[in-house]
């Protein structure tokens, strides 16, 4: 997962950050202190006004006291310091002469702001409490379509780095898996055309295939035309529920490791669907897989020839890394790409150990981040595989 950038240019797992760190300023040792704040700002008015010339009175300032607690307290300790500000102002007016009190008009005032501060303090946490649901329903939706992968998985070391240019969604266009099969092991990474939950749902609908697909099928072309068929089936389905998808589509990289056999013990097949060549890390340096000539899923009624099936040589200890084009298209302030590959070699001249998927993807994610200053454009999917 540049100069000075206001919150919503960050990107969403720095301001998930920043709130989680603003959370814990108002904690101690797990506890809540956020009533500290608005009940000191009540001693501070009390004791300044009781000290102050009759002239001069600053007890109706109290009224502050019960709105920053609505900002920043639960419902009932809003009430509680709105009760405690009435009760301070009655006890610190009487006790001035009478010339010198306020009296009940701004007794009114603090009662009023106590109120209305409890009725804004209960549609802020109801506003939170739904935020939280929805950023749930998001997880759910992030783990089912992108789920979690077991560490091994499929005879695979792997890392992944997904970074959502919906801060809100969570999740997009992009996808990524890893299918263990009765034919070897097979992984898929792709980008689907435009963004939103008609995104998500062309992606899950791509993985559903996949996975099915990936297990059962056991040449990688016939895995290859079952993607292309069900992007199809989507685009249909979706094209008749009025939803304008007719013109969706899809690139990809799939990728299929057969099991070792004595003639070719590290030969790997890969076919791309108009999608960005994967790159081949390696303790010594880095090399692009050819790029196919294969059209985005989603468009094979413009040609006649499916995509051909390649054969590469992946040696043990040689990591494959996938990204989506929030990497490849990310840019700085002078509009000058992210220059992924000569990144690389040299990090690697200098850490041959950043060829680990793990320490890559991150690697990557830090490096792309860095040159964009923080601005997602797009989402960015970075992934990471190498045999066991």
């Amino acid at each position: 997962m540049g100069g000075r950038r206001s919150v919503h240019d960050r990107p969403p797992h720095v301001r998930r950050a920043d709130a989680a760190q603003r959370q814990k300023l108002l904690r101690v040792r797990g506890r809540s202190v956020a009533w500290l704040p608005p009940l000191l700002l009540l001693v501070a008015i009390a004791v300044l006004d009781w000290n102050t010339s009759g002239q001069f009175r600053i007890i109706s300032w109290i009224v502050l006291v019960p709105g920053i607690a609505a900002a920043i307290c639960g419902v009932w300790g809003t009430a509680v310091l709105a009760v405690l500000s009435l009760a301070a102002y009655f006890i610190v007016d009487t006790s001035w002469p009478h010339q010198y009190q306020t009296g009940l008009p701004d007794f009114i005032l603090v009662a009023l702001g106590g109120i209305l501060a409890v009725l804004a303090c209960a549609v802020r946490v109801r506003g939170e409490q739904r935020m939280l649901h929805m950023r749930d329903v998001a997880e759910t939706t992030r783990r089912t379509v992108l789920r979690p992968l077991a560490p091994g998985w499929g005879d695979l070391d792997h890392g992944a780095v997904y970074l959502s240019a919906d801060s809100e969604a969570r999740v997009g266009g992009d996808f990524y898996d890893i299918q263990p099969g009765l034919y070897g092991t097979r992984v898929l990474l792709g980008d689907v055309q435009g963004k939103g939950l008609a995104a998500v749902e062309a992606a899950a609908a791509l993985l559903g295939t996949f996975r099915e697909a990936a297990y059962h099928e056991p040449l990688l072309h016939t895995v290859a035309d079952r993607l292309e068929t069900g992007m199809m089936r989507h685009v249909r389905y979706s094209t008749a529920l009025g939803r304008g998808d007719s013109d969706r589509f899809a690139t990809g990289i799939l990728i299929g490791f057969p099991k070792a056999t004595p003639d070719a013990p590290d030969t790997i097949e890969v076919v791309n669907f108009g999608h960005e060549p994967p790159l081949v890390v390696a303790p010594h340096g880095v090399r692009s897989l050819p790029p196919g000539d294969g059209l985005p899923l989603g468009l094979s009624e413009l040609t006649h020839s499916p995509p051909p099936v390649l054969s590469v040589a992946l040696a043990r200890g040689e990591t494959l890394l996938l990204v989506t084009d929030g990497v490849t298209e990310a840019r700085d302030a002078g509009g000058v790409f992210f220059p992924l590959r000569d990144t690389l070699a040299e990090a690697l001249a200098q850490d041959p150990r950043t060829a680990d998927p793990q320490l890559l993807v991150r690697f990557v994610r830090d490096g792309t981040l860095r040159h964009s200053g923080g601005h997602l454009a797009d989402d960015t999917t970075i992934f990471a595989v190498r045999r066991r």
